[in-house]
């Protein structure tokens, strides 16, 4: 079988303004990146802002394994299948982050025959947008430490410093840092840290920010540090706003690229979903809504971190309202959660399935109670029974959930008709009530963690470290108790511990520290050991990563 990186090679793929013209956009409209990678101009969304939208589906998954689910892999290849059933398709997607591609991971452009192209360059430095966050982000924090050097006019205290240095790749050794080590003007010594460019507020800035004015007023509202007083310190107060936009002016715009059967996918913003918010930018998603019938959008790692966030957080703020959720499982993963190892998943083990489908069972009833229909799809393998193939199918009708097997990593869009139209029947048979878990404006930051960890994650209570319960306190003091929660949280467990897999009871989830990300518009979280900047595993991806004598890559994945 040709690896994901061959297939990708092989692909012949129309160049973009072709792949344009198929949604109406004309060249005028489009800034090139070579002859298949294009970004839109500023001003084609107010073309087309007064176009009806099309149905908008969220692709989402149960928690992740190490026998892998496909959710982006699932998401291309309904949208091509889509696509064949004469629908006017658009997928719209993240962009990968190098963490990854270079760690345990790997790309993060689908696979098999249900890919975007082209996949070496959205895996590596794509259009620069992930460079030019990195910068924005680092040039606060130089202009930070700038300040206090030359005198700390805004009173800063130096102990109090919460705006972090990023960079996209894995580097444990870069979590806590001494920066201003020599001489009196190498700067003032501190304590610093840094943080994966796709946790950086500026990431989910980049995502939420409608246009340009409303990404430079979210710039300025950015916490940097807190005075002498407590009192915040924000970007505006810096005169950093208009140098960050300047970086960040390119970075903005949409990129279209294609699938490798040509159906049209905007690839744009990467914030994880267990650190971050976990979405592609809203410019993304309501340009495709303006171009398409239907957009197939994705939301990271499983439906308690990427879709909650993609319901509680993107749609109110952006004002979108999903038409449908598909659910991403597979066989192997759910007999994974109901304890076999990870050697013996090819065997037929109907116990284990039904111990370990618990955990898709809390993933439909989460998702049901924001009033989206749930579509439940199985990515197969050739080791699927179909006695488990069955159980499965009977197990998702009972509670009223569509059910379809998506066959795309093998068959690419022809695989994806199953599904497809499985998706077309749901949209024609149930109307979406979706409505968020909890309300910005009357709740507090306490009573959203809580609803959050007891109604989607299952726990019986939340524990608050001291420090969480301190910055909790002075976060509602401050003003900012109105705003949506983002909690960060490993992605294998519904609890904030990794190994108790299935559907866990009877356990409580621990806060251990709270902050917010002002400008993005919402309180962040973090529970147990997660963290935010990642390290490399034993044996990174990036060992068997190289390129020959003609620039040809070969081991991205």
């Amino acid at each position: 079988m040709k690896t994901d990186i061959q297939i990708a090679q092989e692909a012949k793929l129309q160049p973009i303004r072709e792949v344009a013209a198929s949604l109406g956009i004309s060249e005028d409209d489009l800034e090139l990146y070579g002859k298949y990678k294009a970004k839109l101009s500023s001003g084609f969304m107010n073309e087309i802002k007064d176009r009806e939208d099309g149905k908008l589906v969220l692709v989402t998954a149960i928690n992740p394994t190490p026998a892998g689910e496909g959710k982006t892999t699932t998401s291309i290849g309904l949208a091509q299948g889509l696509t064949k059933l004469g629908k006017k398709t658009v997928a719209a997607l993240r962009e990968p982050s190098l963490g990854p591609c270079f760690g345990i991971k790997g790309g993060a452009a689908g696979g098999g025959y249900a890919q975007v192209v082209p996949m070496e360059d959205l895996n590596l430095h794509f259009t620069g947008d992930f460079h030019a966050i990195t910068s924005a982000n680092n040039l606060l924090a130089a202009m930070i430490d700038n300040h206090i050097q030359q005198g700390n006019a805004l009173r800063i205290d130096t102990r109090d410093i919460v705006w972090k240095r990023c960079l996209d790749m894995n580097d444990r050794a870069l979590r806590n840092i001494v920066v201003g080590l020599g001489r009196k003007v190498d700067g003032v010594v501190r304590e610093d840290h840094f943080v994966i460019t796709v946790a950086s507020e500026i990431m989910a800035i980049l995502c939420l920010a409608n246009d340009m004015e409303d990404l430079k007023k979210r710039l300025g509202k950015i916490i940097v540090a807190y005075n002498m007083d407590k009192e915040p310190v924000t970007a505006a107060e810096l005169n950093a706003v208009g140098a960050m936009a300047a970086l960040l002016k390119d970075a903005l715009k949409p990129n279209l690229i294609q699938t490798l059967e040509h159906t049209p996918a905007f690839v744009h913003g990467g914030p994880f979903a267990n650190i971050a918010h976990g979405c592609n930018s809203v410019q993304a998603t309501k340009m495709a809504l303006k171009l398409s019938d239907i957009t197939v959008t994705e939301a990271g790692f499983g439906a308690d971190l990427g879709a909650e966030k993609f319901l509680d957080i993107k749609c109110p703020m952006a004002g979108l309202s999903p038409d449908a959720v598909v659910l991403v499982a597979t066989v192997r993963a759910l007999k994974y959660n109901g304890g076999v190892s990870k050697e013996d998943l090819g065997r037929e083990d109907i116990d284990a399935l039904s111990r370990g489908i618990v955990n898709l069972e809390k993933h439909i009833s989460n998702l049901k109670q924001y009033g989206v229909p749930v579509v439940v799809t199985l990515n197969r393998f050739v080791t699927d029974t179909e006695a488990e193939l069955d159980f499965i199918k009977h197990f998702c009708e009972e509670r009223d959930c569509d059910f379809a097997l998506s066959e795309v990593w093998e068959k690419g869009g022809d695989g994806g008709i199953e599904l497809g139209k499985a998706v077309l029947r749901t949209l024609e048979t149930k109307k979406s009530e979706y409505r968020p878990l909890y309300s910005y404006e009357d709740t507090s930051i306490e009573e959203k963690i809580e609803t959050i960890a007891t109604k989607i994650y299952g726990a019986d209570n939340v524990i608050y470290a001291p420090a969480a319960a301190r910055q909790k306190k002075q976060l509602t003091e401050l003003g900012y108790g109105n705003l949506p929660v983002c909690m960060a949280k490993n992605q294998y467990s519904l609890s904030d511990d990794p190994k108790k897999l299935g559907r866990p009871e009877n356990f409580d989830i621990t806060i251990r520290e709270i902050y917010v990300n002002a400008g993005a518009g919402f309180v962040v979280a973090l529970t147990g050991d997660i963290m935010t900047m990642p390290g490399l595993p034993k044996k990174p991806a990036a060992e068997g990563i190289d390129v020959n004598e003609d620039g040809e890559i070969t081991g991205l994945f």
